[in-house]
């Protein structure tokens, strides 16, 4: 028996196939198993046309010896001669899996044949934790069988051996454990258990072990004996590829909890499959409460990724916009192009369109919901709408189109609006749509200039997040409407026969308007007369393109400690206070002035840098 060389170049290639292609070891399982499904698919497909082949014991087992230190993966497949063991395992990446279906592509008896290993590399993923490898395999009408055997990159030998059954056995010689892997722990098995559960979980064929667990002694009460039995890992027939009408609320429920480690229902599940240029099934849910994480550099998006059932990614980011982010799921396709591993996607075209078809489908579902179901749509953006609203902003706006539709916001006219809401409310002789910031809604239902805009009738959308100007900046507009800040300096709904008015007022005041203006040194720009506070005496306004809600937001990123907004002191030109400053000596206009300032800042939610002077000078005034 003389050993053979790989074809495959060298043992510089397999070293590259063990130690660079896979980065965690325990995929070796996962590529063994969907290697036997795939020889088992052979064998089914060739049942359809030859009835004496026998199709009732199609399982795949495993079994652990730990004094050998081995693992054996069993299939009662299709098989393979020595000639094919000779091409498939003697040849790098040579797939007999990705040839079957090459030569049987359109055959209709394919329909419900799924191969999943392509690339013929998977194989090699055993000498991560295998210092020596056997297959034996008896092909389908073969009279004998044939032993593969390799220690790794130096060759292999194949010989003659006995085997009754048709299919594959292959045994891997386990290594000892190192300072730094455990390999002892692929003998146990809670962790093979773990990883079928994890990768292979609906491979359509029963995957096989003994199971040792202890039981009540039936004879003595109070004590256990050691029971040993076969049992079956994996649950072989997804739910998403279950029709929706065999799936009860509580199966989708259960799976999402289990799956995600959630202790609640989700609050929406979204169950599609997808036909046409990609074809996947999907199952998506949107968590009632946002993980723990959400919003720390440790969370990590991404929808599962399968393939025939086979897991491929636990979380493919390229799957979700960041937008939603939020959202749970998985993924299972047969279209896609993966790379070496199946480990690690391509990011091709396949992909692209599978990601364009989720994003648009959960638009489509929360756009469906906010219609039927406001309550449960206004409950998820209560938890989740900052996100979306981030969405509009990011990407310079690239996405606005798609979500400016799905936002909410708190308004004067009671609870949540969304913006076409609001612009089918709009009167005729509205020009813009109304908007003003702070830290609630209450607070900003108090501002001066909201009084003034809502006795005119108009309605005022309350901007709350700190994302939410800078979103509707980047949106510039809704159906033929801008968007206008109530608490910015140009904001004025007054008439021609007013703004002249107030214009006149300024002039005969600009004397003592100036004084305060050099007292209040660069702390403002201006100070003004102005008709738009209603009954309130004073406020700060913004002048320019930051408002002060955007200063404060940009003040708190790094590198904004020198970010502020450029204000504008405003005085009501009906409150008795103007005549007052009008009237005031040096020194009383000084004290006024300061008093004015700090309560316009403390009305603008700003803080005051001397509270104390500002008590100290409230208080001389009352005495």
């Amino acid at each position: 028996m003389r050993k053979k060389q790989f074809k495959a170049e060298s043992k510089k290639l397999l070293d590259m196939m063990i130690n660079s292609i896979y980065t965690h070891k325990e995929i070796f399982l996962r590529e063994l198993i969907s290697n036997a499904s795939d020889a088992t698919d052979k064998l089914y497909f060739k049942s359809l046309t030859d009835t004496s082949i026998d199709t009732s014991a199609l399982d795949i087992r495993i079994d652990l010896d730990k004094e050998a230190r081995t693992i054996t993966i069993s299939d009662h497949g299709i098989g393979m001669t020595p000639e094919e063991l000779e091409t498939n395992l003697g040849t790098i990446a040579k797939s007999d899996s990705l040839n079957f279906k090459n030569e049987n592509e359109g055959d209709e008896k394919m329909e419900n044949i799924e191969v999943i290993g392509q690339f013929g590399v998977g194989f090699y993923s055993s000498f991560m934790v295998a210092d020596k490898v056997e297959v034996v395999s008896k092909a389908l009408g073969a009279d004998t069988a044939s032993r593969w055997t390799s220690e790794g990159a130096d060759g292999y030998t194949i010989e003659p051996c006995e085997k009754d059954e048709v299919g594959t056995v292959i045994t891997l010689h386990i290594k000892e454990n190192t300072e730094n892997d455990r390999y002892d722990d692929y003998l146990e098995q809670y962790k093979i258990q773990e990883l079928v559960k994890k990768y292979s979980d609906y491979i359509r064929y029963p995957i096989v072990m003994e199971m040792t667990s202890q039981v009540p002694d039936p004879e003595k009460e109070g004590e256990y004996i050691t029971e040993v039995n076969d049992e079956v890992l994996n649950s072989r027939v997804p739910l998403w590829r279950k029709s929706k009408s065999e799936i009860k609320d509580e199966d989708y429920n259960d799976f999402y909890k289990q799956k995600f480690y959630d202790y609640t229902d989700p609050a929406l599940v979204i169950h599609s499959k997808t036909e046409g240029q990609a074809t996947f099934d999907a199952l998506m849910f949107i968590p009632q409460n946002a993980p723990f994480d959400f919003y720390s550099k440790e969370y990590e998006k991404g929808l599962q990724l399968y393939s025939n059932g086979v897991l491929i990614m636990d979380k493919c980011a390229d799957l979700l916009p960041d937008y939603f982010s939020f959202v749970k799921g998985l993924v299972d396709s047969a279209d896609l192009s993966l790379n070496i591993s199946r480990e690690i996607l391509q990011h091709d075209h396949q992909l692209k369109i599978i990601a364009k078809a989720i994003d648009k489908k959960i638009k489509s579902e929360l756009t469906k919901l906010l219609r039927k179901d406001r309550e449960k749509y206004e409950e998820i953006f209560k938890t989740f709408g900052v996100q979306l609203k981030w969405g509009v902003y990011a990407d310079y706006g690239m996405n606005k189109d798609g979500l400016k539709d799905l936002l909410l916001f708190k308004s004067s006219n009671g609870g949540y609006t969304t913006l076409k809401e609001y612009r089918d409310r709009m009167a005729d002789s509205q020009e813009d749509i109304y908007y003003a910031c702070g830290e609630s809604e209450d607070k900003i239902a108090l501002l001066p200039q909201c009084e003034a805009v809502k006795e005119k009738g108009f309605e005022i959308l309350y901007f709350t997040d700190d994302v939410d100007e800078f979103a509707i900046q980047m949106l510039m507009e809704y159906d033929g409407k801008h968007f206008a800040n109530i608490l910015k300096d140009d904001f004025d709904l007054s008439t021609d026969a007013e703004k002249e008015a107030i214009q006149k007022k300024n002039e005969d005041s600009k004397e003592w308007l100036g004084k305060m203006k050099d007292l209040l040194g660069d702390e403002v720009t201006a100070v003004k007369l102005t008709n738009k506070l209603g009954t309130h005496a004073v406020s700060l306004a913004a002048e320019g393109y930051v408002s002060l809600e955007m200063a404060k937001v940009l003040s708190q990123m790094p590198g904004g400690d020198g970010m502020k907004a450029q204000l504008v002191l405003e005085i009501s030109s009906a409150h008795p206070i103007a005549d007052k400053l009008a009237h005031a000596d040096a020194a009383t206009l000084e004290k006024y002035t300061k008093i004015l300032y700090n309560q316009a800042r403390l009305i603008a939610g700003l803080t005051v840098d001397n509270p104390t002077e500002l008590a100290d000078s409230i208080a001389d005034l009352m005495v």
